[in-house]
């Protein structure tokens, strides 16, 4: 976060991490998949209609298909359909929802409450901070 704020952003974007947290409506099912997400287990695609990282599932294996066959923007939004991602996020159907999920999922090994997020990011901050201050230019 030191990196990014430093490097001029106003802010950073810890969608997945919070997600995966005992207050997230996201359902049981998807955050016990998730935390079990390996690194290359999601991928970016969707990239005609949103570019979406997703767990590699059947319905991902569906998008690419219509991908890989030179789909048009709509046929991706028919295969879609609606609540296509409330399917798979807060409803759990792991096979044929659609599991958006960023690439720092396979980071993740538990599912903890949100203040202990906080209070972590808190933390690494300040050790990043004073481990800069420390250094002699």
């Amino acid at each position: 976060m030191v990196a990014v704020l430093a490097l001029g952003a106003e802010g950073v974007q810890v969608g997945t991490r919070f997600a995966l947290t005992e207050e997230s409506s996201a359902s049981e099912a998807f955050k016990q998949k998730c935390i079990s997400l390996n690194e290359g287990d999601t991928m970016l695609s969707l990239k005609k209609v949103s570019p979406t990282r997703m767990v590699k599932n059947d319905f991902y294996r569906q998008v690419q298909e219509l991908e890989d066959k030179g789909a048009s923007a709509d046929e991706l939004r028919s295969l879609l359909g609606r609540g296509r991602s409330k399917r798979g996020i807060f409803e759990g159907d792991l096979v044929e929802g659609e599991l958006e999920i960023g690439q720092i999922a396979s980071l993740i090994d538990s599912i903890v409450p949100a203040e202990q997020v906080v209070r972590e990011m808190i933390k690494e901050y300040s050790e990043a901070v004073e481990k800069l201050n420390r250094i002699v230019f």
